[in-house]
C-alpha cells in the first residue's frame, strides 16, 4: 500500500478526530504554552489518549516520564493512572517546568504529579536509587532522542515485571524520519537504535505503533 506523505497526514487528522477529543484544559494548554514562549512540541491527542490508556491498562500507580515541556502528555498520563498514583516529570528548563506545574495544578493534578528540575541522564539515575528497583509502572521518554539509547538501562532498571516501556518519536521528528541513512542525524541513530534494543531483548516484548511520528511500547516480562 502507498503510504504517501499526504496520507500518512490525513491518517494522523483522521486519528486526531476520532480518538482524540480534548477537554478545555488540554485544548487550550499548547495554544497557552506557544503564547507562552514555549515550543511548539508536544503529542497529538490521539497519541495522548493512547498514553491514557496504556497507563490505566498498566494499572499504574507510579509512572516517570522523561521530557515534561509543557505538561501535555504528563496530563494524559496522569489521567490514566489510579487517583491515589504518583506521576514524576522530568524536565530541565525552568520556564518549562514551571508552566507545567501551574497546568497540572490548574486542572487537579497538583497533588499527584511532580516536576524535577533534571535531565533525563541525571534524573533517571536518581530515580532508580530513589525509587528502587522494580517500583515502576510505566516508563515514557519523549525527551532527547540521540540518549534514548542511554536512557535504556536506567528505565530498564526501575521497570516492574508487565511494566511498560513508552518511547514517543520511534519512526521521526520533524526534519528526520527513519528510512534516512545511518549515520547522519543523531535523533535518527538513536531511536533506532532504541527500536532495534528493545525488540531484540529477551527481557521485553514490543512492537511499534505508525501513529503520528511512533511510538514503541516494551513491556517487561
Amino acid at each position: 500500500m502507498d503510504m504517501t506523505p499526504q496520507r500518512w497526514s490525513t491518517t494522523a487528522a483522521y486519528l486526531d478526530d476520532v480518538f482524540g477529543d480534548q477537554d478545555e484544559h488540554l485544548g487550550s494548554l499548547m495554544p497557552r504554552a506557544i503564547e507562552a514562549g514555549l515550543p511548539d512540541i508536544a503529542v497529538s491527542p490521539a497519541v495522548g489518549r493512547f498514553l491514557m490508556l496504556l497507563a490505566t491498562m498498566a494499572d499504574a500507580r507510579t509512572i516517570v516520564e522523561v521530557g515534561t515541556l509543557a505538561g501535555y502528555s504528563g496530563t494524559w498520563l496522569a489521567r490514566g493512572m489510579h487517583a491515589d498514583g504518583r506521576l514524576i516529570t522530568l524536565e530541565p528548563v525552568e520556564k518549562h517546568a514551571a508552566f507545567a506545574e501551574d497546568g497540572f495544578a490548574a486542572c487537579g493534578l497538583g497533588d499527584r504529579v511532580e516536576v524535577r528540575r533534571a535531565a533525563g541522564l541525571d534524573g533517571l539515575p536518581a530515580l532508580v536509587d530513589e525509587l528502587g528497583a522494580g517500583s515502576t509502572d510505566l516508563v515514557f521518554l519523549d525527551a532527547i532522542k540521540s540518549e534514548y539509547p542511554d536512557y535504556f538501562p536506567h528505565a530498564n532498571g526501575l521497570l516492574r515485571p508487565g511494566g511498560l516501556l513508552v518511547v514517543d518519536n520511534a519512526l521521526g521528528s520533524g526534519d528526520w524520519w527513519i528510512g534516512e541513512p545511518e549515520g547522519n542525524r543523531p535523533a535518527h541513530d538513536g531511536a533506532d537504535r532504541l527500536n532495534r534494543m528493545l525488540a531484540q531483548d529477551p527481557r521485553y516484548d514490543a512492537a511499534c505503533l505508525p501513529i503520528r511520528e511512533g511510538v514503541t511500547v516494551a513491556r517487561r516480562k
